[in-house]
């Protein structure tokens, strides 16, 4: 199958972070539970999205997560989980890369493989992402 480059932009529709350690020591840790909005390649009213985040400062720090997303990739339906990890930098920069988890492509996404990325800049309304997929029978 020939790998098919897509792209658009998300934004966030809602984003809850609470501590799982101290506030006021570095590094910590907390929990963040998101919904996002894809438009373009990817069409998604609302995935959930799950991390967890290490700060290194009160504004910096790395993260990893899950998404669910439910929707469609180039007008096809189904379901897949992104795994995702990525760094924030002080200037409000964060640069993330995700993965499709193997095996979790439904409907006519079953056997979808692919990756990509977003840079997010601070004020970013939104945010524009990349995505290289190529999709087959599991």
């Amino acid at each position: 199958m020939p790998v098919t480059e897509t792209a658009g932009h998300f934004t966030f529709a809602d984003w809850k972070e609470n501590p799982v350690s101290p506030e006021d020591v570095f590094p910590r840790l907390a929990h963040a539970t998101v919904v996002n909005a894809f438009s373009g390649g990817v069409e998604a009213e609302a995935t959930v999205c799950d991390y967890t985040i290490a700060y290194d400062t009160a504004v910096t720090g790395a993260f990893a997560g899950l998404e669910l997303v439910t929707g469609r990739v180039d007008g096809r339906s189904g379901s897949f989980v992104l795994e995702e990890r990525g760094r924030f930098a002080d200037d409000g920069t964060v640069h993330c890369t995700f993965e499709v988890v193997e095996g979790s492509g439904t409907g006519e996404l079953t056997g979808l493989r692919g990756t990509g990325g977003f840079t997010y800049r601070h004020g970013e309304t939104k945010v524009p992402y990349t995505f290289a997929y190529e999709v087959g029978r599991a």
